[in-house]
């Protein structure tokens, strides 16, 4: 919903905010679901308490769709966002794309899973539209046909490959024109773009304490709560200064809108990571969704002499050449998400990564281990693939 949300407001779609509007009906339909078969599960002090958790994690699931909602109605209601807001959300660490399936591209008459554009292009599709419909968060088993219109959100760096799979021209990035100095409005607009990075590493990042029960990570994501909340009186200082400089003010609102959007999303994933802080048992239901969930978080250490270790951040990137997201590097137990200046793998970092199932392979193997599945206890080991020769 998130996804599709920003895609909305990159677009300027209004078809896809409506989209957006139609699935929180069908999650708060989830959420009622979910909330009775808790409460049917409790049937001991102890399982009330493991319950509480999940119940806390379904308020903040719907927390983030009611978010998602309100992004999309910065398109639906007209609420006006600035040409620059669009040029600049095209330099997001994941950024929102559309492509049409052209007759005889490569992409006619293959389904989904067998062109593993997660892993190939390190783009995943949220929706597709074929005429009038919307296939949202589509089956890999989709065959895609002449006149698809594919939404993707990923690295801007698969761009290029995707568009030629489709059988698209060449894309332009949206640019403005013209400027010089810097405004008000630009450093607004510059605030938001991180807003929305810093919120979806922020949930990421709150997963992953939960699914590990690492009380360092979510001091982490309460760092980032507090600073997602000073960035939003930050934007409401520049748009207001800014107000004064356009002859029509109105269409400002979008930004306000926007960044208390993304400041939900951080309270989310703050609301995710206090049952982590509050040593709450999490029942064992969580573990096992998020291992059938379509995306999977793995937390891999470096191996000495792996394809990835003494790499730059410039020449490996991490999100083509395994499909996965990285949401944090720790080093000497020290976590470091942001990923703005270029940075090295070092053997004996960890990486905290989200991504497709399919690429958890190759992101082991870039690390330097293979994944073997354990028949008896049924969980999966990285063993180091020195070992194995």
């Amino acid at each position: 919903m998130v996804d599709l949300g920003y895609a909305a407001v990159f677009f300027g779609d209004a078809g896809m905010a409506a989209e957006v509007t139609s699935l929180e009906g069908q999650l708060s339909h989830l959420v009622y679901e979910m909330r009775t078969v808790s409460i049917l599960g409790a049937r001991s002090p102890r399982d009330a308490e493991s319950m509480s958790g999940v119940l806390q994690l379904i308020s903040a699931i719907e927390r983030m769709g009611n978010a998602a909602v309100e992004i999309g109605r910065v398109v639906s209601r007209h609420l006006g966002i600035p040409s620059a807001l669009v040029a600049d959300l095209a330099g997001a660490e994941e950024i929102s794309h559309w492509v049409r399936v052209r007759p005889g591209s490569q992409m006619e008459g293959h389904s989904l899973e067998s062109l593993s554009l997660p892993t190939e292009i390190g783009m995943t599709v949220v929706a597709v539209r074929r005429g009038e419909d919307w296939f949202i968060d589509p089956a890999e088993d989709l065959v895609l046909a002449p006149g698809d219109v594919l939404i993707l959100q990923g690295s801007p760096e698969g761009i290029p490959m995707l568009r030629e799979f489709a059988g698209a021209p060449e894309w332009v990035k949206p640019a403005v024109e013209g400027q010089v100095a810097l405004t008000d409005l630009d450093r607004a607009i510059d605030v938001l773009v991180d807003m929305k990075n810093v919120s979806e590493v922020a949930v990421g990042l709150a997963y992953s304490a939960l699914l590990f029960n690492d009380v360092p990570l979510s001091r982490e994501v309460n760092r980032l709560e507090d600073r997602l909340d000073e960035m939003r009186e930050q934007i409401e200082l520049w748009v207001l200064r800014a107000a004064g400089d356009v002859v029509d003010p109105s269409g400002l609102r979008g930004l306000l809108h926007l960044a208390q959007a993304s400041e939900t999303i951080g309270d989310s994933a703050q609301q995710i990571v206090w049952t982590v802080e509050a040593g709450v048992e999490v029942h064992p239901v969580f573990a096992a969704a998020m291992g059938e969930s379509d995306e999977v978080i793995m937390r891999v250490p470096i191996a000495p002499g792996s394809p990835i270790a003494g790499t730059s951040s410039r020449d490996y990137n991490l999100e083509l050449e395994t499909g996965f997201y990285l949401l944090a590097l720790v080093r000497n137990d020290v976590y470091r998400y942001r990923r703005r200046t270029p940075f090295h793998y070092v053997a004996g970092d960890e990486l905290l990564a989200i991504g497709p199932d399919e690429g958890r392979q190759m992101l082991a193997e870039a690390c330097g281990y293979r994944m073997e599945h354990d028949d008896a206890t049924g969980e999966i080991e990285l063993v180091a693939m020195e070992l194995m020769r």
